[in-house]
């Protein structure tokens, strides 16, 4: 197998043209079993195989920089650049990144999988390497995938024009973000110049105009005039040029010698210079195209003969309640209105789209616009609902806080997993949302513990008309009755400590999914001695008082949650509880959490158990503190971390 000889970009310079079709036929072989396997992102990877075989036989990495953006097209890039015998621990604890990884290879610059940024990077890298002792190194910036529908790219194209920068902007034209891209910027450049016979039509139009006798000078020059004014308009090499990048395309991203060519030309340019290519999503794996809303954008594990099951987006636990409670809200409002940001599926919006097509917008991967427009829709009215991955909400924290929050706007933010995600890393943990929210003056914080709770708390968030949040985990969620689903702002007193053998009560406030860890652990102190009071927050804010003051009137308060401890929920009741027992002692209190850190990927379980957030580990920490209980300061916090 050739694939099997390419240990660095450097083995792919002697490969013949045909070689080069065997090498791409081996590297889906090996995209298709590796993701079979773990799960992670295809259709991106399919697409770019020859765009990647391309680039690394025409610069020099890493000697010249490649940038990828967004990051979870470079699974190619990382089987070309010595990483082939660790791609089957693709995504797995210890194992490769989903991403480009600085520690994993000096070919990997920029690790962030978030989008629309690399143009920024590249920007910055250029201008370090133009004063640097080797300034003929390249910078390549791959963009696309949907990412030319964010803010930031067009803010870095602007600085790389401005600047002048020496960039090779390659943009990777698919057509399609999770789904398909809400932009126009290509669609139209495709039109007018692939149209077979366009060209030739055109050209016999003009003949014959210039020769119409005494005024075909004049009707030329017009027609002209016209041409440029439609360009304007509608074709992006004037755009691109307006802001002082040069642009060549459209290229086919499948045909590999035409983007060495363009390529190798791009690279002599003494400027920014955008390369756009053609390229297919999906390519190669018949289940990947024929999937016509995302290309197995990212798949679950799967056969990879038949390909995944019946649907591989068929939306599961929190979504899925989600998707139901937007469909029962939206009957019973007629001015609710669902935004997202280029994920209609992944949020479980496509339902609600499908039924209400005028009441949905997809603004593309665009956060901060999603934010700031639904803030406009609330002043006129409409009950807008911004469905966003919790990782992403981050993004767009300065439109939640100003734009929603200072002018107590009704929107409703559906912060979708939130807490540890699991597979896809650091840059997808959804670990700073509460911190974050609770830092925005009257926003309502929910935190559901089950699918059935979730209903409950749209329900009342819609009703309270004021911005509030829910957040909610990745993946399964608890099914419960109706006699487990809490009710508007009140918590839930989901157990009552009695009296203990060891003469220590311990009350355990557990926001959202750590319910049932929290109940786990009771479970494991009481076969200790240890009695305990639980309760299911629900919401972070307003805090039920009637749970504040019950969990005073404990021998300890533990607060257990899935995103960051610095300043997250624990340490925001353990204020509420000193506040409301100023006038006698304030009982110790242990907050649990997640730390500030970059937590690598791995699976959910595994992450919570390091962190010592399952029943077990809960169930240790809050042993440790109990027979140090007479050494501790009222009001002392005490952590794992």
């Amino acid at each position: 197998m050739i694939l099997e000889s390419i240990n660095s970009p450097t083995d792919l310079a002697h490969l013949s043209s045909v070689q080069l079709a065997a090498l791409a036929d081996e590297i889906r072989d090996a995209l298709v079993t590796a993701v079979a396997t773990n799960g992670g992102h295809l259709g991106s990877n399919l697409g770019a195989v020859e765009l990647t075989i391309a680039l690394h036989r025409v610069f020099q990495s890493p000697r010249d920089i490649l940038l990828w953006d967004t990051g979870h097209q470079a699974y190619v890039h990382k089987l070309l650049t010595g990483r082939q015998e660790m791609f089957s621990t693709l995504r797995q604890d210890g194992g490769l990144s989903g991403y480009p990884s600085r520690a994993e290879s000096v070919h990997d610059w920029v690790e962030n999988s978030h989008a629309s940024t690399i143009l920024s990077y590249a920007h910055g890298i250029a201008a370090g390497v133009a004063r640097s002792s080797a300034p003929d190194r390249r910078v390549v910036a791959v963009i696309g995938d949907g990412s030319l529908t964010g803010g930031m790219a067009f803010e870095g194209l602007n600085n790389l024009g401005h600047s002048a920068s020496r960039v090779v902007v390659v943009l990777n034209d698919n057509g399609r973000s999770y789904a398909p891209t809400v932009s126009r910027l290509s669609e139209s450049l495709t039109k007018l110049r692939l149209h077979p016979g366009l060209t030739s039509v055109r050209a016999r139009f003009e003949d014959r105009l210039r020769d119409l006798p005494g005024v075909g000078n004049l009707a030329y020059s017009s027609l002209q005039g016209l041409y440029s004014a439609v360009r304007e308009v509608v074709e992006p090499p004037v755009f691109f040029e307006a802001l002082g990048v040069r642009y060549v395309g459209p290229i086919d991203g499948h045909d590999i010698a035409k983007m060495e060519e363009a390529l190798a030309q791009a690279s002599e340019f003494d400027g920014p210079i955008v390369v756009h290519v053609l390229t297919r999503k999906g390519r190669g794996y018949q289940p990947a195209e024929d999937d016509d809303e995302r290309c197995l954008h990212d798949a679950p594990v799967f056969d990879p003969s038949v390909g995944p099951g019946d649907d591989p987006h068929a939306l599961k636990g929190y979504t899925q309640a989600f998707n139901e409670a937007m469909l029962a809200a939206g009957e019973r409002y007629p001015n609710l209105v669902a935004i997202t940001a280029a994920m209609p599926g992944p949020t479980g919006l496509l339902p609600f789209a499908d039924r209400w097509p005028d009441r949905f917008f997809d603004v593309g991967i665009a956060e901060q616009t999603a934010v700031t427009s639904a803030a406009g829709m609330a002043m006129c009215g409409l009950r807008p609902v911004v469905a966003i991955y919790s990782t992403f909400f981050t993004r767009a924290f300065d439109q939640a806080n100003l734009d929603v929050g200072l002018h107590g706007q009704p929107v409703v933010f559906a912060l979708d997993r939130a807490g540890i995600t699991g597979p896809d890393g650091a840059s997808h943990h959804g670990v700073l949302d509460m911190a974050l929210c609770l830092r925005i003056p009257g926003l309502a914080i929910f935190a559901p513990s089950s699918a059935q709770d979730l209903a409950a708390m749209l329900d009342t968030a819609l009703e309270l008309g004021c911005p509030s949040a829910i957040r909610y985990p990745r993946g399964a969620a608890r099914q419960v009755g109706p006699d487990q689903v809490g009710e508007g702002l009140h918590a839930r007193l989901v157990r009552s400590a009695g009296p203990s053998p060891r003469g220590a009560r311990v009350c355990i406030l557990a926001v959202g999914k750590m319910l049932e860890a929290a109940e786990q652990a009771a479970v494991l102190l009481e076969a200790d001695g240890v009695d305990s009071t639980v309760w299911d927050v629900r919401v972070v804010r307003p805090l039920d008082p009637q749970m504040v003051l019950d969990a005073g009137s404990h021998d300890l308060v533990v607060t257990v949650e899935d995103g960051v401890r610095s300043g997250g929920a624990g340490s925001f009741i353990f204020d509420a509880v000193a506040d409301l027992n100023e006038r006698r002692v304030c009982p110790p209190f242990l907050v649990l959490g997640i730390p500030t850190a970059y937590i690598p990927h791995g699976s959910q379980e595994q992450i919570l158990s390091r962190f010592g957030l399952d029943g077990p580990g809960i169930a240790a920490a809050i042993s440790k503190a109990l027979p140090d209980r007479a050494a501790l300061s009222p009001g002392d916090t005490q952590g794992q971390w």
